[in-house]
């Protein structure tokens, strides 16, 4: 149709534009008359009537939009194009789609000038830029309204670029740190943080970024203050095209809700702690060790030795039992004995027993408030503050604790120092218990010692007692050993072993030690009679109790010639070591053990050759769980045996200190060596007793 109309005008043929790909039209004259349309143009917009003004073949709608460019280009001849033109086709309904077309207008002259439209349908590239642009706009409303919310709801609001350098805050980070907006960019924010902290936040974020995931950590900042308050840091990537763009992140305060999160799992930590232990000062380690570093940077606990008993006007003295320290400091040694005058800052601050704390310059405690080996700490580890803090356990004060911190922690807070007596409150069920065993284990150990009397001195034998205490508290009890020398010259040495670990088996002990020295002196018989006599009378003064003994004389019946008479009742053999490194067990003269109904107890005579140890010891040093006893015997005989050259003293000392002990049980040892030469004595002979 529209080939024959430019045909009949004698115009160019233009046919040759029909299969075109673009829709190609051409209008004549000053009312621009449509007079050809190719196949393309008329997919587009449809069949037009050739022949009328573009405003009746399109509508008015297009007279009015585009006529004017009709007119310019036809009367100007400069070519005119349009991008992304709406068109609605004349005709076409209200809900018909509007199409979008580039256009391109030229002025077309060959016997009459005309326009030549040249136009593509971009309906398709429009609508998809649009649904970009509406997404893009969507994403950018959403981001805003997200950044609206955090902004209203944080303290802190920051930006960072995609290396994780800030680039941006609120505002907020400078208020509370102090820090100036040029301090804090980039990575600067780093050093308002807690020293300990920076080298752990920084793996953090760093691991953070790499993995491209939300951020969730806590660390401490410095306040404009000078104080360090917890801060919860929340960030996540913000994401374009597959690739982080920036961080976006918050900081809150949570000072108050860490603080409340730290005392629950302190009280817990300390509970724990005071639950799984019984002895007195291994319960005031645990609890130092839960204070350090939570609360302080060094900690020391120094124990009441009279427990509260002290009379009016005396001096104090105090054990130092526990100490703690962080990783980076020295660590006071965990014993000690400190004494303080009783008109001193130290006892001013038992008696008002609330705590008291001291801030100084670094390195300058005050003198007369602490203990001399606190002071000495305090001095070197650079501490600027000191909470004194007394202890009392059933109304009476046990134990001092002392809580220091460095200067670049500050001194403890209110909330820092109630926390701290919270913590010795509430495990003041626990400390009462061992308080109260400590004081029996007090009572019994001093009972102990004050029966353990030294060796005598003795012209030809020497010697040698050694005691040690179990280092559990529930192990106080019946260990014991003894010598003297009776009228008849003989020297006695005996060695025992009450049943129980506690007060009552060490008065026990004290009985059945006092009854034998009475029976062993009063009637110059053999030992195994004498060990017959003092297990009639347990019947009577002990009548519950059970024991082990070994009861000896070492007698001289000639000049120069030792021998070991002895009786043993359910005690582990005595042990003969003879100068020459040879050793062997006695056991000739077993007997049952005290405290059980038995008739006759036997003795034995065995030559004590110059030069040899005889070695009595209680089962601590020689017993160990699940292992046989044969075994710990031959370990003791061989570890004798090495040492039989060495000097009597530490023979028995390398005997207590290098075999292995189960640590649960107190160890006794008496231990006598003869001359190491037979020459004449000038001392009468002993008279060996009848039997």
């Amino acid at each position: 149709m529209g080939g024959a109309g430019v045909h009949g005008m004698g115009w160019l043929a233009l046919e040759a534009f029909d299969p075109a790909p673009v829709a190609v039209a051409l209008t004549i004259g000053p009312d621009h008359r449509l007079v050809y349309t190719n196949l393309a143009y008329r997919a587009f917009v449809g069949d037009r009537p050739l022949g009328e003004p573009i405003g009746e073949a399109f509508g008015a709608a297009a007279k009015q939009d585009y006529g004017e460019l009709f007119d310019r280009v036809l009367a100007t001849g400069e070519p005119v194009t349009l991008v992304d033109a709406p068109v609605k086709p004349a005709g076409a309904d209200a809900e018909a789609e509007e199409r979008y077309f580039s256009f391109s207008l030229s002025r077309f002259t060959h016997e009459r000038p005309g326009v030549l439209v040249v136009a593509v349908d971009v309906t398709e590239q429009v609508s998809a830029v649009g649904r970009a642009d509406r997404a893009t706009e969507e994403q950018r409303r959403s981001r805003r309204r997200l950044e609206s919310l955090v902004w209203m709801n944080a303290q802190v609001v920051w930006m960072t670029d995609a290396d994780g350098q800030v680039i941006e805050s609120t505002g907020g980070w400078e208020h509370i740190t102090g820090q100036s907006r040029k301090e804090f960019l980039g990575d600067g924010w780093m050093r308002a943080l807690h020293p300990d902290d920076r080298e752990p936040t920084t793996r953090s974020w760093d691991e953070t970024r790499r993995q491209v995931r939300p951020w969730h950590y806590f660390y401490r900042v410095r306040t404009r203050e000078g104080e360090y308050r917890h801060f919860e840091v929340r960030s996540a990537p913000v994401i374009e095209d597959g690739a982080v763009v920036e961080w976006i992140g918050t900081c809150f305060d949570v000072e108050e809700e860490w603080r409340e999160g730290q005392r629950r799992e302190l009280l817990a930590r300390a509970a724990a702690a005071a639950a799984e232990r019984t002895e007195l000062t291994e319960m005031f380690a645990a609890l130092a060790e839960v204070l350090v570093p939570e609360l302080a940077d060094g900690c020391g606990v120094h124990l009441l030795s009279d427990l509260g008993d002290r009379p009016a006007g005396a001096p104090i003295t105090v054990q130092r039992v526990a100490t703690a320290a962080r990783r980076d400091l020295r660590q006071q040694p965990p014993a000690g004995e400190e004494r303080f005058a009783p008109d001193s800052g130290f006892a001013r601050a038992l008696e008002r027993r609330r705590p008291l704390q001291r801030t100084f310059p670094p390195g300058r405690p005050p003198a007369d408030l602490l203990p001399g080996s606190t002071t000495a700490w305090l001095t070197e580890s650079g501490a600027t503050s000191v909470v004194l803090m007394p202890v009392a356990v059933d109304g009476a004060v046990a134990a001092v604790v002392t809580a220091a911190r460095r200067g670049d922690r500050g001194p403890m807070s209110p909330d820092d120092i109630a926390l701290l007596e919270q913590i010795f409150e509430h495990t003041n069920d626990a400390l009462s218990g061992a308080v109260k065993f400590h004081r029996t284990q007090q009572v019994a150990l001093a009972l102990q010692h004050s029966l353990l009397a030294e060796p005598p001195e003795h012209r030809d034998l020497h010697i040698v007692a050694r005691y040690t205490a179990s280092p559990a508290g529930a192990e106080v009890g019946g260990d014991w050993y003894d010598s003297f020398v009776l009228p008849d010259g003989a020297t006695v040495v005996a060695i025992g072993d009450v049943a129980g670990h506690d007060l009552a088996a060490a008065v026990d002990m004290s009985r059945l030690r006092n009854m034998l020295r009475v029976l062993t002196a009063d009637r110059l018989a053999p030992p195994g009679e004498i060990l017959r006599r003092l297990n009639s009378a347990m019947e009577t003064v002990a009548p519950d109790a059970t024991a082990t003994c070994v009861l000896a004389r070492v007698e001289e019946p000639e000049p120069g010639r030792w021998q070991f008479n002895y009786a043993v009742a359910g005690h582990p053999p005595p042990l003969l070591v003879t100068g020459d490194g040879d050793g062997r067990f006695l056991e000739e003269a077993a007997n049952p053990l005290l405290g059980m109904p038995f008739g006759t107890y036997h003795s034995a005579t065995e030559p004590l050759p110059p030069g040899s140890t005889l070695l009595l010891y209680t089962d601590g040093l020689v017993e160990h769980p699940g292992e046989h006893l044969d075994r710990g015997l031959d370990r003791l005989r061989r570890h004798a045996c090495a040492l039989a050259h060495q000097p009597l003293e530490h023979m028995c000392d390398a005997l207590v200190a290098d075999l292995p002990v189960t640590g649960t049980d107190d160890i006794a040892v008496i231990a006598v060596r003869t001359p190491d030469t037979a020459a004449p004595s000038t001392a009468p002979a002993t008279t060996r007793p009848p039997g």
